[in-house]
């Protein structure tokens, strides 16, 4: 019986870190994907051409290395937390400004 408590706490605290990692990227990863939906709706409503959304894909891109840096360890500092959020605003904006011009894609 002890022998099986002991295990259980063994197992329970090597699974531990692998949900705390889970769980610090997962605001981050679930913004990254509604920004890349709104770039693909903006192809498909004709609001961004294609150069304007290589563009804007290419910027998706750069957060997502610093996101994978950021990871390289197993946990995310506060600072880079702050650093990829900052990174996602600049990206956010990007997209609104792009997707509200006059231009249309042909």
């Amino acid at each position: 019986m002890f022998k099986a408590i002991i295990t259980v706490a063994v197992v329970a605290a090597l699974a531990l870190p692998g949900v705390v990692l889970a769980q610090s990227t997962k605001r981050i990863d679930k913004r990254q994907d509604y920004q890349d939906q709104r770039i693909e709706k903006g192809v498909a409503t004709g609001q961004l051409n294609q150069k304007e959304a290589a563009r804007l894909e290419k910027g998706q891109q750069h957060v997502q290395k610093l996101e994978d840096k950021a990871m390289q360890d197993g946990k995310m500092t506060t600072k880079e937390k702050v650093r990829i959020e900052h990174a996602q605003d600049v990206q956010s904006k990007r997209i609104a400004r792009q997707r509200h011009d006059k231009q249309k894609a042909k």
